[in-house]
């Protein structure tokens, strides 16, 4: 059961209590089935709101050297593809590549209608097993890479997750293009800590140093919103494996098996396929999405 559906059977179970012809027998606790009730009604109305919207996708590499970095690349193309067939649009955000055209991280947006909601249980370490193309002796590699994928904040809603100043620390870059040559001669580029949590987040993709803040903020209310929703999922489900935020590496929700023989398996949901280059070349993972409704 999804998160929304959790909310809304909890608010149909309070609504059919309240219709009870007793119900207000007991005054006290009545007015905690209805403090309980429009809580939930503005937690759904939370969640409705940012599944509706864009997706922040960001992708890191991990154990694997120049091999996780291509494979970030692959997963980007993956995404890329299937939204280009979702009629989805896509905006860098913040890219660091390799001499080889791989990604040692990526941030980008996925923009169209209930794109968050579709795409949000991608967020977990994706694992690649294949032949090198950066072997030699053409040895099998394995390779990981985390995938993070956050609501779309709006300007506004700042108002409804504050932020104290003295939690940030900023900081201006130049903007940095493919093997690390400076694009550009003004810092532009910002970089927000979040010290209380060490989360970080780093944004080049505007001409102006305030645009990049304000989205590089943003982001960092995504990021909090969700850790702060996922850390509610933990409490209630004691601590679950599969729900935590600090994910190590080799605690993959995917594998994608090249060599010897050709696997795509979502670990959480057993969903697999051989056609892996549908996969990555057509960004076929509508299997997978659809499976993952369940989660």
């Amino acid at each position: 059961m999804t998160k929304t559906e959790e909310l809304k059977q909890r608010i149909r179970t309070l609504e059919e209590e309240m219709q009870q012809g007793n119900f207000w027998e007991d005054k006290e606790r009545a007015q905690g089935v209805v403090r309980d009730l429009n809580k939930t009604r503005s937690e759904l109305a939370v969640w409705e709101k940012y599944d509706r919207g864009n997706a922040i996708i960001t992708i890191l590499s991990g154990a694997g050297g120049d091999d996780a970095e291509d494979f970030s690349r692959m997963l980007f193309e993956m995404y890329r593809r299937f939204s280009e067939h979702e009629g989805y649009t896509i905006d860098i955000i913040h890219q660091n590549k390799n001499d080889h055209g791989g990604f040692r991280n990526l941030t980008f947006e996925v923009v169209g209608k209930n794109a968050y909601g579709i795409l949000k249980n991608e967020s977990g370490v994706h694992r690649l097993v294949r032949v090198s193309p950066f072997s030699a002796k053409k040895l099998r590699h394995t390779s990981f890479s985390l995938v993070e994928v956050l609501p779309k904040f709006e300007r506004g809603d700042e108002e409804a997750f504050v932020i104290p100043t003295g939690d940030l620390k900023i900081e201006f870059t130049r903007a940095s293009g493919p093997g690390g040559q400076n694009v550009n001669k003004r810092e532009t580029a910002v970089r927000i800590i979040h010290l209380p949590t060490n989360l970080s987040v780093t944004v080049q993709s505007e001409r102006s140093q305030e645009r990049n803040r304000e989205l590089a903020l943003n982001m960092l209310r995504a990021r909090l919103f969700r850790r702060l929703s996922e850390a509610k999922e933990k409490e209630k489900e004691k601590l679950m494996v599969s729900k935590t935020t600090e994910i190590e590496w080799g605690n993959q929700i995917r594998s994608y098996v090249l060599h010897p023989y050709k696997l795509i398996k979502d670990h959480r949901t057993n969903t697999e396929t051989n056609d892996v280059d549908s996969v990555f070349r057509d960004g076929n993972i509508k299997a997978f999405l659809e499976a993952e409704k369940s989660l």
